[in-house]
């Protein structure tokens, strides 16, 4: 049995004439021999009334301190509604299809409500219903313990549940449709000519998502890369094949990747810098162990890091900032906190070993005048705090730097 996983996200599944090109989508697959394994988020965006940040502020309305437990079986709602209006609406279509709750289909997570990890895919139930013919309709985002509570899987799980049941099932392929007709090499509203990618690695889009991109969840492509089972981002409305995501060769799928240095420019706002200089008598051996360790048992997430003798940097989320400076202050340390920050990347395994890289990027940020406040690397990214007011012009002349509107691989000046 040929089997493929269509995911399509909340925009997608949140009108009847989107519902419909829902429906075209999944009928192509039936008329390619296909079982068909569909996988819907809750529908809309906040403010819809089934979507899940609305959901979330019902429960707030009420009593703001509602349990994780308690909050994980209320966000699951709006994945069961959406699955059973798209269910409703093949059959009106003449496709035979089911609803399947992330219990039924057998994802068992651990107890982390509301950013709860996959820990075992028992997907006998689903070949049993794709062995009857029908179409499996899945609530995205969801799992269960092995307790029975019902847990969420974090902000994009839907991803994560069709990435998951594709290597469960031994997927040929998992289709992720979304408003856009692919992975970008930029955020297209910040970069007009922003390109569709045609294939990436799955290491690639993993690093992209990690720094900013918005597509596809980073824990979806790591389980498809690990079961090597591959990815397709498509738009709803069809109209092109979108951007195949692959690791190794496979029969009939284009080869992974080019000569291309750089893959994509990606970006995340809302940052606060934050760095730590040594208080009278300078730094203890301990005290970079002090610090990030207060961090940590604070659960409070840090990125960019540079240490060095003279001072201690990184970056918080902005909401986090003034509590990161208080918790510092408090250990004695001179802590300077610049909030307002965004960092800009550049994505790309074949930057690797290749020099240059970072001259053009420091080229293309200060002939826009752009100070560059901290940089960060590793052999697929190169990483540059700005300035937000700076971030959309940072990223316009890194996308232009590296001729990344051109397909093919621009020839290094």
């Amino acid at each position: 049995m040929r089997i493929i996983v269509q995911k399509f996200g909340g925009t997608s599944v949140s009108s009847p004439e989107l519902r419909e090109e829902l429906v075209a989508r999944v009928r192509e697959a039936l008329v390619a021999g296909m079982a068909c394994v569909v996988v819907v988020s809750a529908m809309g965006r906040s403010g819809d009334p089934y979507a899940t940040d609305t959901l979330i502020g019902l429960a707030r309305e009420e009593y703001s301190g509602t349990t994780p437990r308690d909050m994980d079986l209320l966000m699951s709602c709006g994945e069961v509604i959406s699955a059973v209006i798209v269910v409703n609406t093949l059959r009106a279509h003449g496709i035979d299809a089911l609803a399947m709750t992330g219990a039924q289909v057998g994802i068992i997570t651990d107890d982390r409500f509301s950013n709860a990890e996959i820990v075992s895919v028992e997907p006998d139930h689903v070949v049993r219903r794709l062995d009857e013919g029908k179409v499996v309709v899945v609530c995205g985002f969801q799992g269960v313990t092995v307790n029975g509570d019902v847990t969420t899987l974090g902000r994009g799980g839907s991803d994560i549940t069709a990435s998951a049941l594709g290597a469960a099932l031994g997927a040929e392929v998992v289709e992720i449709y979304t408003d856009v007709d692919g992975v970008k090499t930029a955020d297209p509203r910040i970069v007009p000519e922003a390109r569709t990618i045609e294939v990436v690695g799955h290491f690639e889009v993993c690093q992209m998502a990690s720094e900013g991109a918005k597509v596809v969840h980073p824990r979806a492509v790591e389980i498809a890369m690990r079961s090597n089972v591959p990815l397709r981002v498509k738009s709803t409305k069809g109209g092109g094949p979108g951007t195949l995501i692959a690791t190794a060769r496979r029969m009939g799928w284009p080869q992974v990747g080019d000569a291309r240095t750089v893959t994509a420019v990606t970006h995340v706002t809302s940052l606060t810098q934050i760095r730590v200089y040594p208080p009278e008598g300078g730094f203890g051996p301990q005290a970079d162990l002090q610090v990030f360790e207060t961090m940590a048992a604070n659960g409070i997430s840090v990125d960019l890091i540079n240490v060095s003798p003279e001072v201690i940097s990184y970056t918080v989320p902005d909401h986090v900032g003034e509590q990161t400076d208080a918790l510092l202050s408090g250990l004695g340390m001179k802590v300077h906190r610049r909030p307002g920050c965004a960092k800009v990347s550049v994505v790309g395994l074949g930057m690797r070993g290749v020099p240059g890289v970072m001259a053009k990027v420091t080229r293309a940020l200060a002939g826009q005048g752009i100070k560059i406040l901290q940089t960060a690397d590793s052999h697929a990214t190169i990483s540059c705090l700005v300035e937000a007011k700076d971030m959309e012009r940072s990223v316009l002349a890194l996308h232009r730097e590296f001729e990344l509107a051109q397909a093919g691989n621009p020839t290094e000046r």
